[in-house]
């Protein structure tokens, strides 16, 4: 029996040829200067003033001291780092590459890495990665994966065709290719061709393991049951007996038959009455799947019915929901409005029968009546202020009223200037130089806010560009607003062409400002771009539709806190 095979001279080639080459970083240390037995012992100005070995990587120090790389990065993590030849300063960018010094070093004599194994061979440090490559004493690992012995190159061959206990073999049974370490275990649990004795010890000594299954079935010692032991028959002997035990106990295997058909047939006959009461209900369980379909699916759709219904119920709550909100705060303005109104109807009332009494008493005015009719005069008189100065009042509830109608509490206003032709030739003729926008607010308890524009211009935008600025107004609830306003601003110029092209421009407000601070006055001075956009531009453009401009003002509300 062969142990294995060998390897032929094209694999240990291709082995050998893999590389097994020591890398190319490993031909530096990974720390400190170059540790190799130099045939010369190296002069001083080789080697490192830290680590003492030949230099590697040299670096050269202002004070003229020489280290390796690695020396001079762990002398430079420490603090406040120092030569340790000098103890002069230290500083990295006047430290510099030792090119000149390094050329010497690689040029001088040393013995192979592999002397310890019997290599002879002296070259320069610069050679000794080109002969380790080639070196018949460098050990190299095996390149069989599993196998992590080193070996010398010159003895590799051999390694890999007699040594290796990873090299690939052959089963000298079934032919199959494997690892030698697997071999034995491949011979004593799996290898069909191997040759296995009888579990039954009969006179077949040797078997084929593939064959050993049917050998089971015909072997004359083996320990069978009977074949009609589903009838009942509870024999069991050795295979070389069955065959006198069928013959002779064939009168009582028909017996067992018999009975079992017997029982067979009278199980068959409950399952045929058992079907047949089962067929008699089927067609009423039918029509009773068909009805629960039916109202099944009734029901799904009355549910996605009833879904919608949810659904459109819960918009409707949350629109109203808004909108009476809005109501409220609308309410809360109009209540004196309302209240003005019916006492200015109830001194009307009072007016208009003050003045039939005084009519009626002018017709018969006589020299008694005279005083009374005067008083009467007088009354009539004072009635009359009281009713001029209640219509003043409503008609600046009724001013009020518009513009919180027309006002907006988002943070964004959109301002419609009509008659911009006629307004932009007030501007230039200087009769009205700006116009003022509605006010309009950040929330309900918000800060007030408006827009500013010049059609012809402010500052350094007069009578060539349109100026717009933002105003912040004194409000309701300015004493529950943080100050200053910090609130991004947002101006633009809206285009009414297809294209959409907005002009638009935003700041930060400067909190120095006393534009964004708390107004004391009815407003604060307007802050914005005196050179918004060119009347160029602005009139060449889309901009302007039915003589008419938009202008949009968006104060962001992100993050601004409740009242």
């Amino acid at each position: 029996m062969s142990a294995g095979r060998s390897v032929d001279g094209r694999e240990l080639q291709v082995a050998l040829q893999q590389g097994f080459l020591p890398p190319r970083e490993g031909f530096l240390p990974l720390r400190e200067g170059f540790r190799d037995h130099f045939v010369m012992p190296p002069e001083p100005k080789y080697c490192c003033e830290s680590c003492q070995f030949v230099l590697c990587n040299p670096r050269q120090t202002e004070c003229g001291h020489r280290f390796c790389e690695t020396c001079i990065n762990d002398l430079l993590s420490k603090p406040n780092p120092v030569c340790p030849a000098d103890r002069e300063p230290l500083f990295e960018d006047k430290i510099f590459r030792d090119v000149c010094c390094k050329r010497e070093i690689m040029t001088l004599k040393v013995y192979c890495r592999s002397a310890k194994n019997g290599c002879k061979e002296q070259m320069s440090l610069q050679q000794v990665m080109d002969h380790l490559n080639v070196c018949e004493y460098f050990e190299v690992p095996c390149p069989l994966g599993k196998c992590k012995e080193k070996i010398m190159r010159k003895d590799m061959a051999e390694h890999l065709s007699r040594k290796c206990k990873h090299r690939e073999t052959t089963c000298e049974f079934c032919k199959h290719k494997m690892t030698l370490t697997e071999l034995q275990k491949h011979k004593e649990t799996v290898c069909p061709a191997y040759p296995v004795t009888c579990p039954n010890h009969c006179s077949f000594s040797s078997i084929l393991r593939s064959e050993l299954s049917s050998h089971q079935h015909d072997c004359p010692k083996a320990q069978v049951t009977c074949s009609f032991f589903r009838f009942g028959c509870s024999y069991k002997g050795l295979n070389q007996e069955m065959r006198e035990h069928e013959s002779s106990f064939a009168s009582e295997h028909l017996r067992l038959m018999v009975a079992r058909n017997n029982t067979l047939e009278a199980k068959v006959d409950d399952v045929k009455s058992e079907l047949l009461e089962r067929y008699k209900v089927l067609p009423s369980l039918s029509s009773r799947l068909t009805d629960v379909d039916a109202q099944y699916e009734e029901m799904r759709e009355k549910n996605r019915q009833l879904d919608q219904k949810i659904a459109s119920m819960q918009k409707l709550m949350s629109a109203h929901s808004e909108k009476l909100l809005e109501v409220e705060m609308e309410l809360r303005d109009l209540r004196p409005l309302r209240a003005m109104r019916d006492e200015v109807e109830a001194l009307r009332g009072a007016v208009e029968s003050m003045r039939s009494v005084v009519a009626s008493l002018d017709s018969t005015r006589s020299g008694p009546g005279t005083h009374t009719l005067a008083s009467l005069e007088t009354q009539l008189s004072r009635h009359d202020e009281m009713l001029s100065v209640h219509d003043i009042r409503l008609a600046d509830m009724d001013l009020k009223l518009q513009v919180l109608e027309t006002a907006s509490f988002n943070g964004t206003l959109i301002w419609k200037i009509r008659d911009y032709k006629r307004r932009k030739a007030e501007a230039v003729a200087s009769k009205t130089l700006s116009l003022y926008s509605q006010p309009f607010y950040t929330g309900y308890f918000g800060y007030k806010m408006c827009a500013r524009v010049y059609l012809n211009g402010d500052g350094m935008g007069k009578g060539t560009h349109l100026s717009l600025f933002f105003v912040v107004m004194r409000g309701e609830y300015d004493a529950l607003l943080p100050w200053p306003f910090k609130q991004k601003v947002t101006l633009m110029l809206m285009d009414q062409g297809p294209t959409r092209k907005h002009l638009g421009d935003a700041f930060k407000p400067d909190p120095n400002s006393s534009s964004f601070r708390r107004p004391t006055g009815e407003m604060n001075i307007a802050s914005g771009c005196p050179l918004f956009v060119a009347q160029t531009v602005l009139e060449n453009g889309t901009y302007i539709k039915d003589d008419t401009i938009f202008i949009k003002v968006t104060v962001d509300t992100s993050d601004l806190p409740d009242p």
